[in-house]
């Protein structure tokens, strides 16, 4: 029997015994709020900022390349979106999918927001859209028999090479 190591998941696994999966509203309650407001990038999975918009690297992700892109503000509903913002905000997502089917050879997209708890935002209070990388052939047994989906790519490995695409681009 071939083994699966991924520990990253066990911090997953162990927030969902441990407290909420959904934080309290609130910037002082929100994770991008709090990885916004400090200076290390990195630490918090920010792989880009913009002058309204930021990327982050999903610590939990549904396939390999899987980022967030939200507004700098903490903002739940997209009607409360400036203009700008808005603009800036389609302008990252439009980056994005062009850096990951460049860069890791991505055939298709999931790209979606849910907008609202009952709607299955894990952090609702702060809007946010998810890029989900698809390729031919991305599912296998291990969902159907498991419960589980094996992630190839490290974050420390797909924060390098966004960061190396985003300074070429």
């Amino acid at each position: 029997m071939e083994q699966l190591w991924a520990p990253w998941r066990l911090a997953y696994a162990a927030a969902l015994k441990t407290e909420s999966v959904l934080p309290g509203d609130g910037p002082d309650s929100c994770f991008l709020c709090r990885g916004l407001a400090d200076s290390d990038d990195r630490k918090h999975l920010i792989v880009h900022r913009t002058e309204h918009s930021c990327v982050v690297l999903n610590k939990f992700p549904y396939n390999n390349g899987h980022l967030l892109v939200a507004p700098l503000a903490h903002l739940a509903k997209l009607q409360e979106l400036p203009d700008d913002v808005l603009l800036d905000l389609q302008r990252t997502l439009r980056k994005m999918l062009g850096i990951l089917e460049r860069s890791m050879c991505a055939e298709g997209f999931n790209v979606g927001l849910n907008l609202g708890k009952v709607a299955g935002a894990g952090l609702p209070g702060h809007l946010h859209w998810h890029i989900v990388p698809r390729w031919s052939g991305d599912t296998n047994f291990m969902p159907v028999f498991t419960d589980a989906k094996v992630i190839v790519q490290s974050l420390d490995s797909l924060y390098d090479l966004l960061e190396k695409e985003l300074k070429c681009d």
